[in-house]
């Protein structure tokens, strides 16, 4: 498959033009990267963006895989001299792996098989005279080939022919698609419990006797019941929804396999015996075959869906907006072991750190050390984490701050990830002389200030924003996620003269040498004045300096473009405008108005077409914006700080901490996220919740049912539904999921019963 034919089938899928995609192919065979692509070469790939070209650069490289294995198939048939016309245009015309391989059976070198021994007893004679001529009779015929030897009966000799003709049916790529296509549509995935593994899965126990179709089966549920059967806990199996009359004992697959070979029975002597070739044919050889590769996809595709749930709120989490460069005072809260604390400055340099004890008799002294923080440090704001004893922080801290006449802005703020930065190596690295338990207290004041620029310490899937992140491709899920954070760094952009290393390192065209040696140049130099100072950095060569350059930021430098996002290859046009305004730089940049008089089109060319000009006017117009939206914060109901205090109907302010495929989980402040199911988002039929909240968001809910002995919590945000009658339960038992999504959508009032069943799992692993 040519790169032609690439960029036909890609384009097809994205509903765009092939020159689109072929432009983009050649840009990435160039060594540009994605981000880069899709901000500074919009007029080449006719304004592909990064989602687009995401999806384009995932296809490109299965398709390319594909080929590469096409090509080595059609090698080894050609040398073993089998390849024909037909046999080649049918392996050219196929774009699935899956259906390649079937073209590929008959010709793979196998291990020796029964058909093969009886091949080579000469029993395939008896296989064809059989199979063509069903007014022989079997028993008869298969004397003939009784030698006492290696065909010792006539018993023998059938089973021989039929393991002859039942290898050679199971390798017809014609009859497998076909089978396929009916398993897709009809068959249904059954999990049932292991015999005396009941007590040990109980938190499966929604899924030990459980029947769903393979096509309607979501990914949570699939990836719950994949668990469960590598937990040794249950058993799954796929099984075929229709079936022929009981009284013949055949599957439809049988039937499929009968009419594709043409076969009508009509009780002629040979006819039972070639009915159980059909049988063995499935039985034996498909139905094991393509129920491995249905579960497979089955997995393949729950594994994709959940690692996209990871990549869409880890990006509606790196790109929250941030409270700015102001001094922060982190707050780490707990009980016994106290509250960590730590005052950071504007730039999140670490200013003094502390441990205060408000929770177990010492809060007069903790008072007067944070209010004496607050005070000699100029604090604007508090983060505080959103872990155990959260709420009781927050309600003392409240309390320091109302005699205060410096009066902090309060925000609680996920605290995820943060004990993992802080015994990881890069933190002992960057405070090496602060104690592991104060370095989270650094890290929740960081991340509220610029969560992006805190946040890519992390390892990706430490975030907790996933569903099912360990049981999904590692590999996989690290790729997409590692391509989330680079497109939010470079969406955003990065202070040249404040950004660590790691975030660096995630600007487009840099590695982690490359952002080591800019900090080094750094220190030994100062800051950055000038963007083209980056050429003078140790291995960055032309090629990183032109894919990273337009993404770095110099504020308060030489020249004021490089605060922008303009690309200093594009600096010429910039002139060009200041030669036909004949204005300063500083008199234009930030002048609305002047950029609504000038004709875009006046300042193209060869090299710049309208989309780049395009984007300079909008970086003039405003220099360095911030794409990331207006900061804000939930207000908890002040009284409402546990599970115990929530009642029926009561509404409340949360942060929605987590979407995933059956809903969303929202924090008010009771130490226990709430779940708002699929059927509760919205007051229409929602196919996707990510298409209503998304992680961060600060949502209005109302409290329909709450289980305080599992600590669950059933929200809506529909808020004008009826709540439960009861008081807090004590209890609830799981129900199974109704399989009707949009029967669900009618029935919101139940929804405790619904989203609990389908959040079992989450809670679980």
């Amino acid at each position: 498959m040519q790169n032609q034919a690439i960029s036909q089938i890609i384009a097809t899928e994205l509903k765009v033009s092939a020159v689109q995609i072929l432009a983009a192919m050649q840009l990435l065979d160039q060594g540009n990267t994605i981000p880069f692509i899709a901000r500074y070469r919009k007029e080449v790939t006719g304004g592909l963006d990064d989602t687009q070209l995401r999806h384009f650069e995932t296809r490109l490289i299965y398709l390319r895989e594909l080929e590469e294995r096409r090509q080595s198939i059609l090698k080894a048939i050609a040398e073993q001299g089998k390849l024909n016309a037909e046999l080649e245009a049918k392996i050219l015309a196929t774009q699935s792996k899956n259906e390649l391989e079937d073209l590929y059976l008959p010709y793979k070198p196998k291990r020796r098989t029964k058909g093969q021994i009886a091949i080579e007893n000469g029993l395939m004679p008896l296989a064809e005279l059989l199979w063509q001529d069903p007014k022989k009779d079997p028993e008869q015929e298969a004397e003939k080939f009784v030698d006492g030897e290696k065909v010792l009966n006539s018993k023998t000799a059938l089973d021989g022919a039929r393991y002859i003709l039942m290898e050679q049916f199971a390798q017809d790529a014609s009859l497998i698609g076909k089978l396929r296509h009916y398993l897709k549509q009809h068959a249904v995935l059954e999990a049932k419990v292991i015999a005396g593994e009941e007590e040990k899965g109980v938190k499966f126990q929604d899924y030990f006797a459980h029947q769903e179709a393979w096509k309607n089966v979501p990914s949570h549920r699939a990836l719950a019941m994949l668990r469960g059967r590598n937990e040794g806990v249950l058993a799954l199996s796929l099984k075929e929804a229709e079936q022929l009359e009981e009284h013949l004992h055949k599957s439809h697959c049988e039937e499929i396999i009968r009419q594709h070979l043409g076969v009508i029975f009509a009780g002629k002597p040979a006819d039972k015996w070639r009915e159980q070739v059909i049988s063995w044919t499935w039985k034996i050889k498909l139905s094991l075959h393509l129920e491995t590769e249905l579960m497979g996809e089955l997995r393949e595709k729950a594994e994709n869906e959940a690692i996209d749930v990871f990549a869409k709120n880890l990006k509606a989490l790196l790109m929250a907006a941030p409270a700015g460069a102001k001094n922060t005072i982190g707050l780490d809260p707990g009980l016994r072991t106290g509250v960590k604390v730590a005052v950071v400055d504007n730039t999140g340099k670490v200013l003094a750190t502390e441990t205060i004890y408000p929770h177990t008799g010492q809060e007069n002294r903790a008072t007067q050390v944070l209010a004496g923080l607050i005070q000699q440090f100029n604090a604007q704001l508090i983060a505080i984490g959103n872990g155990t004893a959260s709420r009781e922080t927050e309600r003392f801290t409240k309390d320091v701050i109302k005699n205060l006449t410096q009066k902090p802005q309060i925000v609680v703020v996920s605290e995820a990830g943060a004990s993992v930065y802080s015994a990881s190596e890069l933190a002992a690295q960057e405070f090496p002389n602060l104690d592991v338990s104060l370095r989270g207290a650094v890290s929740i004041a960081r991340r509220l200030q610029d969560p992006l620029a805190e946040l890519v310490k992390i390892e990706p899937k430490a975030i907790g924003v996933g569903q099912y992140q360990h049981d999904v491709n590692q590999s996989q899920l690290a790729r997409k996620l590692d391509a989330v954070v680079e497109d939010c760094v470079n969406a955003v952009g990065v202070d040249l003269n404040t950004a660590s290393v790691q975030l660096l390192a995630r600007v487009a065209g840099m590695t982690k040498t490359l952002a080591q040696n800019i900090v080094a140049y750094r220190d030994e130099h100062g800051r950055f004045e000038d963007r083209n100072q980056l050429k003078k950095v140790t291995r960055l060569g032309a090629k990183a300096f032109e894919q990273c350059a337009g993404f770095m930021r110099i504020a308060n430098g030489k020249n004021p473009l490089d605060a922008s996002g303009v690309h200093p290859e594009a600096y010429p046009v910039v002139e060009k405008i200041l030669q036909v305004c004949q204005q300063s730089i500083l008199d234009i940049m930030g002048n609305i108005g002047k950029f609504k008089e000038l004709d875009v089109k006046q300042f193209t060319d060869d090299q710049f077409g309208l989309p780049t000009v395009q984007d300079i006017f909008k970086e003039l117009a405003k220099p360095g914006r911030d794409p990331r939206g207006e900061f804000k914060t939930a207000t908890f109901k002040d009284g409402v700080d546990e599970l115990s205090d929530l009642e029926i109907g009561m509404q409340l302010e949360g942060t929605v901490t987590n979407v995933t495929n059956f809903g969303a989980f929202v924090d008010i402040g009771v130490h226990q996220d709430g779940l708002v199911h699929i059927s509760a988002l919205a007051d229409k039929f929602v196919e996707d919740p990510h298409q209503v909240v998304k992680t961060g968001d600060i949502v209005k809910v109302k409290v329909l049912e709450v289980d305080i002995n599992r600590k669950r919590i059933a929200l809506t945000m529909r808020l004008n539904d009826k709540s439960h009658p009861q008081s807090t339960r004590r209890s609830t038992q799981a129900t199974n999921v109704d399989t009707s999504r949009r029967a669900q959508h009618h029935n919101a009032n139940h929804a405790m019963g619904n989203a609990f069943a389908d959040a079992l799992k989450y809670w679980k692993k």
